[in-house]
């Protein structure tokens, strides 16, 4: 979470370089609301992923993945001891998920485990970790008090799609893409902003990161990389304990923008339409 000047302070360092330019080439658009959807299961929460089964969560400080419904308080579903040292996101595909583990420098595969007698049937007691390889990008981190980040960190949010990873690497500025079969890069991009976090792809297939400093989410074109929209929270809100809360994972579910804050252990969501700025 960011103090109000600090909030102003960082909103304009990490700013898109077309917006120090002469202004932006892209619309703006300014939440109308912003919902405070679940107090999360645990301590610290990273990364989400909407699914048909529920959102998954990944916890950093007890490397627990937890499934949780929609409806209501979010009640827990399922819970997979993951064992991932300081994971900070996961994504998930047909059949298990993917974890940005040890501060975002490596990423992690988790296959879910089936039932003997129906291997249709999940049995998630049974999922097991199958794959890991290391992150392209990871570095130190460019913001933070001396001494607050000790470790370098790679990266912060996944996205998955047609068996390609998509990791947004903050201390690089890129968003790489990988092969999920090896984790060799076919190609990178520039990210939004200096802190891109949170990553998403939308039902048209748009992807969406979410930049922590400016504290927007950037609708971009997956191939080129080019900004589409900046659809940022509203200025000094959503406020916990006199700071402003800044989100790092995202997802997407029925129009809506979901985000955690790791600081105030809760999820959000936000429409994805919302007035011009």
């Amino acid at each position: 979470m960011l103090h109000r000047r600090e909030c102003v302070r960082l909103l304009a360092a990490g700013l898109p370089a077309a917006a120090l330019l002469g202004g932006p080439s892209f619309p703006t658009t300014v939440a109308d609301r912003v919902d405070r959807r679940y107090e999360a299961p645990m301590p610290r929460p990273l990364g989400l992923k909407a699914t048909r089964e529920g959102i998954w969560v990944i916890d950093g400080e007890t490397s627990i993945a937890y499934l949780m419904r929609y409806q209501g308080s979010g009640e827990i579903k399922v819970e997979i001891e993951t064992g991932i040292e300081r994971p900070t996101a996961i994504e998930a595909d047909e059949v298990g998920l993917w974890i940005a583990g040890e501060d975002g420098r490596k990423m992690f595969r988790i296959d879910f485990g089936r039932d003997e007698e129906d291997e249709k049937k999940i049995d998630y007691e049974k999922s097991h970790q199958t794959a890991e390889f290391d992150t392209p990008g990871a570095g130190p981190v460019k913001w933070g008090r001396p001494g607050e980040y000790p470790h370098d960190i790679g990266a912060q949010g996944i996205a998955w799609i047609r068996g390609e990873l998509y990791l947004a690497v903050p201390p690089a500025g890129k968003i790489f893409v990988v092969k999920a079969q090896d984790g060799s890069v076919s190609r990178e991009i520039d990210a939004p902003g200096i802190r891109p976090q949170g990553l998403v792809f939308d039902a048209r297939r748009m992807l969406w990161c979410a930049d922590g400093n400016s504290r927007s989410f950037f609708k971009l074109d997956p191939a080129s990389g080019k900004i589409i929209k900046q659809h940022m929270l509203p200025f000094g809100e959503p406020e916990v304990d006199g700071k402003v809360v800044v989100p790092h994972g995202i997802t997407i579910w029925q129009r809506m923008i979901y985000f955690c804050s790791p600081p105030t252990g809760e999820i959000y969501r936000t429409p994805l339409v919302s007035r011009m700025s």
